[in-house]
Protein backbone atom coordinates (compact mmCIF):
# COMPACT_ATOMS: atom_id res chain seq x y z
CA UNK A 1 0.00 0.00 0.00
CA UNK A 2 1.06 3.33 -1.11
CA UNK A 3 0.01 6.80 0.58
CA UNK A 4 0.61 10.14 0.58
CA UNK A 5 2.99 11.22 3.62
CA UNK A 6 1.82 14.46 4.44
CA UNK A 7 -0.22 17.37 3.14
CA UNK A 8 -3.40 18.28 2.25
CA UNK A 9 -3.92 15.07 1.21
CA UNK A 10 -1.58 13.94 3.45
CA UNK A 11 -2.56 9.83 5.17
CA UNK A 12 -4.63 9.24 1.48
CA UNK A 13 -3.85 6.02 0.02
CA UNK A 14 -2.81 5.75 -3.84
CA UNK A 15 -2.86 2.96 -6.57
CA UNK A 16 0.39 1.77 -7.82
CA UNK A 17 0.48 -0.36 -11.52
CA UNK A 18 0.28 -3.57 -11.06
CA UNK A 19 3.91 -4.78 -12.66
CA UNK A 20 6.52 -2.81 -14.20
CA UNK A 21 7.08 0.31 -11.43
CA UNK A 22 9.07 0.41 -8.01
CA UNK A 23 7.10 2.81 -6.04
CA UNK A 24 9.33 5.08 -3.47
CA UNK A 25 8.91 3.51 -0.21
CA UNK A 26 7.20 5.55 2.32
CA UNK A 27 10.31 6.13 4.31
CA UNK A 28 12.31 7.23 1.60
CA UNK A 29 9.84 9.93 0.61
CA UNK A 30 9.64 10.88 4.33
CA UNK A 31 13.10 11.58 3.70
CA UNK A 32 13.45 13.19 0.83
CA UNK A 33 10.48 15.67 1.55
CA UNK A 34 11.82 16.47 4.62
CA UNK A 35 14.80 17.84 2.99
CA UNK A 36 13.30 19.30 0.44
CA UNK A 37 10.94 21.36 2.34
CA UNK A 38 14.38 22.35 4.59
CA UNK A 39 15.71 23.34 1.42
CA UNK A 40 12.24 25.22 0.94
CA UNK A 41 11.60 24.46 -3.06
CA UNK A 42 8.29 22.92 -2.39
CA UNK A 43 5.49 26.25 -1.59
CA UNK A 44 4.66 27.16 -5.03
CA UNK A 45 7.05 25.15 -6.96
CA UNK A 46 6.51 24.02 -10.70
CA UNK A 47 7.25 20.22 -10.51
CA UNK A 48 8.57 17.97 -13.02
CA UNK A 49 7.86 14.51 -12.09
CA UNK A 50 9.95 12.14 -15.06
CA UNK A 51 9.64 8.04 -14.81
CA UNK A 52 6.55 8.83 -12.59
CA UNK A 53 4.73 5.57 -12.45
CA UNK A 54 2.01 6.23 -9.84
CA UNK A 55 2.84 9.35 -9.26
CA UNK A 56 3.38 9.27 -5.85
CA UNK A 57 6.26 11.77 -5.59
CA UNK A 58 4.47 14.53 -7.73
CA UNK A 59 1.38 13.79 -5.41
CA UNK A 60 3.52 14.47 -2.35
CA UNK A 61 4.80 17.35 -3.89
CA UNK A 62 1.09 18.74 -4.83
CA UNK A 63 0.23 17.84 -1.12
CA UNK A 64 2.96 19.71 0.32
CA UNK A 65 2.37 23.11 -1.20
CA UNK A 66 3.75 22.64 -5.58
CA UNK A 67 1.53 24.83 -7.61
CA UNK A 68 1.96 23.06 -10.69
CA UNK A 69 3.24 19.09 -11.28
CA UNK A 70 3.70 17.39 -14.36
CA UNK A 71 3.95 13.47 -14.04
CA UNK A 72 5.38 11.76 -17.20
CA UNK A 73 5.54 7.82 -17.97
CA UNK A 74 5.62 6.37 -21.23
CA UNK A 75 4.02 3.28 -19.90
CA UNK A 76 0.35 3.81 -20.24
CA UNK A 77 -0.67 1.35 -17.78
CA UNK A 78 1.14 3.89 -15.24
CA UNK A 79 -0.28 6.80 -17.01
CA UNK A 80 -3.55 5.61 -16.30
CA UNK A 81 -3.03 4.90 -12.76
CA UNK A 82 -1.58 8.43 -12.33
CA UNK A 83 -4.47 9.93 -13.72
CA UNK A 84 -6.43 7.86 -11.57
CA UNK A 85 -4.18 8.85 -8.50
CA UNK A 86 -5.05 12.40 -9.66
CA UNK A 87 -9.17 12.83 -10.00
CA UNK A 88 -9.40 10.28 -6.51
CA UNK A 89 -7.56 13.31 -4.77
CA UNK A 90 -8.85 16.20 -6.55
CA UNK A 91 -6.00 17.34 -7.77
CA UNK A 92 -6.77 17.71 -11.18
CA UNK A 93 -6.28 21.37 -11.14
CA UNK A 94 -2.67 21.47 -9.98
CA UNK A 95 -1.69 17.96 -11.76
CA UNK A 96 -1.25 17.06 -15.11
CA UNK A 97 -0.25 13.46 -16.52
CA UNK A 98 1.99 12.97 -19.89
CA UNK A 99 2.06 9.75 -21.19
CA UNK A 100 5.00 9.93 -22.88
CA UNK A 101 8.55 8.76 -22.93
CA UNK A 102 10.61 11.09 -20.06
CA UNK A 103 13.57 10.87 -22.69
CA UNK A 104 11.49 12.56 -25.13
CA UNK A 105 9.98 15.06 -22.86
CA UNK A 106 12.84 16.41 -20.88
CA UNK A 107 13.89 17.07 -24.72
CA UNK A 108 11.67 19.55 -24.69
CA UNK A 109 10.11 20.36 -21.42
CA UNK A 110 8.23 23.94 -21.17
CA UNK A 111 10.21 24.84 -17.72
CA UNK A 112 11.47 26.66 -15.94
CA UNK A 113 11.02 24.15 -12.98
CA UNK A 114 11.78 24.26 -9.48
CA UNK A 115 12.34 20.88 -8.61
CA UNK A 116 12.48 17.82 -10.66
CA UNK A 117 12.36 14.23 -9.50
CA UNK A 118 14.04 10.91 -11.77
CA UNK A 119 13.18 7.71 -10.85
CA UNK A 120 14.08 5.57 -13.63
CA UNK A 121 13.39 1.94 -13.88
CA UNK A 122 17.31 0.61 -11.92
CA UNK A 123 17.99 -0.79 -15.13
CA UNK A 124 18.13 2.52 -17.51
CA UNK A 125 21.60 2.79 -18.34
CA UNK A 126 23.64 5.57 -17.12
CA UNK A 127 24.33 7.10 -20.61
CA UNK A 128 20.30 7.13 -20.89
CA UNK A 129 20.25 9.06 -17.61
CA UNK A 130 23.04 11.35 -18.31
CA UNK A 131 21.30 12.21 -21.34
CA UNK A 132 18.21 13.01 -19.89
CA UNK A 133 19.81 15.19 -16.92
CA UNK A 134 21.89 17.02 -19.98
CA UNK A 135 18.76 17.97 -21.52
CA UNK A 136 17.43 19.07 -18.08
CA UNK A 137 20.21 21.31 -18.07
CA UNK A 138 19.82 22.95 -21.14
CA UNK A 139 18.97 27.06 -20.56
CA UNK A 140 15.30 27.69 -19.23
CA UNK A 141 14.73 24.60 -18.04
CA UNK A 142 15.38 24.75 -14.56
CA UNK A 143 14.62 27.67 -12.48
CA UNK A 144 17.56 29.26 -10.27
CA UNK A 145 17.32 27.44 -7.03
CA UNK A 146 16.08 24.35 -8.75
CA UNK A 147 16.67 21.35 -7.07
CA UNK A 148 16.98 17.54 -9.51
CA UNK A 149 16.40 14.75 -7.09
CA UNK A 150 17.11 11.10 -8.68
CA UNK A 151 16.57 7.44 -7.23
CA UNK A 152 18.72 5.10 -8.31
CA UNK A 153 20.04 1.45 -6.84
CA UNK A 154 22.79 2.12 -4.08
CA UNK A 155 25.12 -0.47 -6.33
CA UNK A 156 24.77 1.87 -9.20
CA UNK A 157 27.46 4.59 -10.23
CA UNK A 158 26.74 8.34 -9.41
CA UNK A 159 24.82 9.89 -12.04
CA UNK A 160 26.74 11.77 -14.81
CA UNK A 161 26.16 15.09 -13.99
CA UNK A 162 26.10 17.66 -17.10
CA UNK A 163 27.81 20.55 -17.04
CA UNK A 164 24.83 23.11 -15.69
CA UNK A 165 23.96 20.54 -13.10
CA UNK A 166 26.12 20.30 -9.78
CA UNK A 167 25.82 17.37 -7.13
CA UNK A 168 25.49 18.85 -3.51
CA UNK A 169 24.12 15.54 -1.51
CA UNK A 170 23.85 11.71 -1.54
CA UNK A 171 21.84 9.74 0.87
CA UNK A 172 21.54 5.75 1.02
CA UNK A 173 18.12 4.10 1.99
CA UNK A 174 19.30 0.55 1.96
CA UNK A 175 18.98 -0.43 -1.53
CA UNK A 176 18.29 3.06 -2.63
CA UNK A 177 20.49 5.87 -3.68
CA UNK A 178 18.79 9.40 -3.35
CA UNK A 179 21.01 12.02 -5.24
CA UNK A 180 20.34 15.74 -5.42
CA UNK A 181 21.91 18.23 -7.98
CA UNK A 182 21.10 22.02 -8.38
CA UNK A 183 21.81 23.92 -11.60
CA UNK A 184 25.77 25.06 -11.57
CA UNK A 185 26.79 28.61 -10.62
CA UNK A 186 27.84 30.36 -14.05
CA UNK A 187 31.82 30.77 -14.17
CA UNK A 188 32.96 34.04 -12.62
CA UNK A 189 29.68 34.09 -10.46
CA UNK A 190 29.32 35.14 -6.83
CA UNK A 191 28.65 32.20 -4.68
CA UNK A 192 24.88 32.39 -3.73
CA UNK A 193 23.97 34.47 -6.42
Amino acid sequence: MTRIVAGTVGGRTIAVPPQGTRPTSDRVREAIFSRLEHLDVLDGARVLDLYAGSGALGLEAASRGAAEVVLVDVARKAADVARRNVAALGLRGSVSVVGDAAERYARSAPGPFDLVFLDPPYDLSDDALGGVLADLAAPGVLAAGAVVVVERSARSPEPSWPAGLAAFARKDYGETAVHYAEPAAEPGAEPGA
